[in-house]
């Protein structure tokens, strides 16, 4: 019997075919009725095809014992839902499909499901179980923003100059000279396996500022303090790294030897959220003004980032590069320069992390050398906390800012509290050193933060007893799952922070901890897990897979607020379920599924109840 009016083709991945492939899709359906309990697949059969239900309910099941339909359930699928698929590519089923109750399902035949795949590579990559390519669809389903080209243009010889190499000895005006005949506005030196930087502005200064003999080596003024990449890197990339540096080129290495330079404006030509102006106002602000003018800007580039299908790992680098430059500045424009080498200000939490894409709150702290002597701490603390509000940065709820006293501290009472804390191991040590422990210097003395920071480091690695208390923390939040591996949606939401970001952030950090791992971005952390063997690397990529998507549908609901004129108090984590489409509903699921091994894997490694 074939179907050609009641199915649903507007829902993803049925709406990655043509006309001419959905024609096929809709001739070749057919269908069928099974009654409540019954078996529609069973494990180590051949299935027929594609199952899409009509109206029921089925449930997949891991069955241990052949006589008794029993088994863990992995998930329930329910109207639109389809399922089959993998068992069908791979020519036998894994486990076991049965009717919850009467349920009718469309059958795709296998045959015109692979003909749909080899024909549609989109098509076919959807029924891959691998998350990273489901969630590539996720960021890319609109097609009218033709992103692809953005988020993967890769370093070449297309996107880069040739390194212009000056030959060894050359002077000042031999290098004016050669640079001249060149048409190139900076030039490499080489001294030994080290390359320097000359600029036309480092010629003028020397020779008209410093006035130098033009008959100078060369060598005696170049940077040799590059930033490079690796030929082959993302070219989005780049533009962070010059972004972060306040700089305009960077250095293309591959394989330790030299391979070209990529300049700003180069780099510019290939995206269209101008983030490095955003950069550079706020650089070039002598004003507070100036900076707030230049701090508006940053949320349209969060806005024109998601519109553009850009990467959240992306965004989030970028958008933490800009911050900090922010907070840097605005720190040198209200803090004394004779002030500046005896102080640090580190950022916390979210902020700290580098994974606050939407303004949230503040979280910052201020760390000082001992015995330095500043009346006025107290009310430029105050100054810099009420100047970041007006900048558009909420005040934290938990008073975790430099306008707090308990967070600005000598570094040997800085140091003494984080003892204390993991000594007491009860609720508020736990949520300060969670806090802390993501700090990341951004002005001031950074050597202060570092002193304070390796430290702890060290010490942690020794107390088995309070890691495991603070692992415990991952386990508090209940992870929105039933029992049936479907999402438990409740009237007020699905709170995607609780139930799955913030087990993923925590969980990871304490294995840092543990490690030694010195990074705080939690990206950055999971990848030095997996190298250090601390974590499986199938376990590691899910789980980097799982945080970036949470972080999507977070960021997706976060602007939504923000449409509706939600300010940034009212601003809450909670997710609709019918504000998903199916693709987003699926990646949900098993993203939360990759959360509750994660704190499987927690509870077996530190010996949780």
């Amino acid at each position: 019997m074939h179907s050609s009016n009641a199915f649903n083709a507007d829902v993803l991945p049925f709406n990655l075919l043509d006309e001419d492939e959905y024609s096929l899709l809709q001739d070749s359906l057919d269908i069928a009725y099974y009654q409540a309990s019954e078996v529609i697949i069973s494990t180590g059969d051949v299935p027929e095809g594609l199952y899409i239900i009509l109206k029921g309910c089925v449930s997949e099941l891991d069955v241990k014992n052949a006589d008794q339909r029993r088994g863990h359930t992995f998930v329930h699928y329910t109207n639109d839902d389809y399922f089959g698929a993998w068992s069908a590519l791979r020519g036998s089923a894994i486990h076991d499909f049965i009717a919850d109750e009467e349920t009718i399902c469309y059958i795709l035949p296998t045959k015109i499901l692979l003909d749909l795949i080899y024909r549609n590579p989109h098509f076919g990559d959807f029924f891959n179980k691998n998350l990273s390519l489901k969630n590539e669809l996720l960021e890319q389903k609109n097609d009218s923003l033709n992103m692809t080209e953005f988020m993967l243009a890769r370093i070449d010889s297309s996107c880069m100059r040739a390194a212009s190499l000056l030959p060894h000895g050359s002077s000042l005006e031999d290098a004016t000279r050669f640079m001249n005949e060149q048409q190139v506005d900076c030039a490499l030196v080489q001294r030994g396996k080290r390359y320097g930087m000359v600029t036309g502005t480092d010629l003028l200064n020397a020779i008209v500022l410093d006035k130098l003999p033009v008959t100078t080596d060369v060598q005696a003024i170049a940077n040799y303090r590059l930033i490079t990449v690796e030929s082959g890197d993302y070219l989005f990339n780049a533009l962070i790294l010059m972004t972060l540096h306040q700089i305009d080129r960077v250095v293309v290495m591959q394989s330790s030897e030299l391979h070209g330079i990529i300049d700003l404006a180069d780099t510019l030509s290939y995206f269209s959220s101008h983030s490095h102006v955003v950069g550079l106002r706020i650089e070039r602000a002598t004003s507070i003004d100036e900076l707030k003018a230049a701090a508006g800007d940053m949320g349209n580039l969060i806005r024109s980032l998601y519109a553009q299908g850009v990467k959240v790992r992306f965004a989030m680098d970028l958008l933490a590069a800009l911050n900090k430059r922010l907070m840097s500045k605005l720190f040198n424009l209200v803090v004394p320069e004779s002030v500046l080498p005896h102080v640090c200000l580190v950022m916390m939490g979210s902020e700290g992390r580098g994974e606050q894409i939407v303004r949230i709150d503040q979280d910052n702290g201020l760390i000082m050398r001992d015995s330095l002597d500043w009346p006025e701490c107290q009310k430029t603390m105050e100054y810099y906390t009420q100047t970041l509000v007006d900048l558009g940065y909420p005040r934290c709820p938990g008073q975790v800012m430099v306008n707090n006293p308990f967070w600005v501290q000598p570094l040997s009472e800085w140091t003494q509290r984080m003892r204390d804390w993991v000594a007491k191991a009860d609720n508020d040590s736990l949520l300060n050193l969670s806090i802390s422990i993501d700090a990341h210097a951004v002005a001031g003395n950074k050597a202060l933060f570092k002193t304070s920071r390796n430290w702890l480091l060290r010490e942690l690695q020794q107390q088995q007893r309070f890691l495991t208390s603070f692992a415990e923390v991952a386990l508090v939040f209940e992870t929105p799952l039933n029992f049936m591996g479907g999402i438990r949606d409740r009237a007020a939401g699905i709170d995607v922070k609780k139930g799955g970001i913030f087990p993923i952030v925590h969980g990871v950090r304490v294995l840092a901890m543990q490690y030694q791992v010195a990074e705080t971005n939690t990206y950055k952390r999971i990848e030095s897990l997996i190298k250090l063997g601390v974590l499986p690397p199938r376990l590691g990529s899910e789980l980097m897979e799982s945080f970036s998507i949470l972080q999507w549908i977070r960021l997706a609901h976060h602007l939504q607020q923000q449409e509706q004129d939600c300010t940034p108090e009212e601003l809450n984590n909670h997710i609709n379920l019918e504000s998903l489409d199916r693709l987003e509903k699926d990646l949900l699921r098993q993203s939360l599924q990759v959360v509750k091994d994660f704190k499987k894997h927690l509870s077996l490694r530190y010996r949780l109840g």
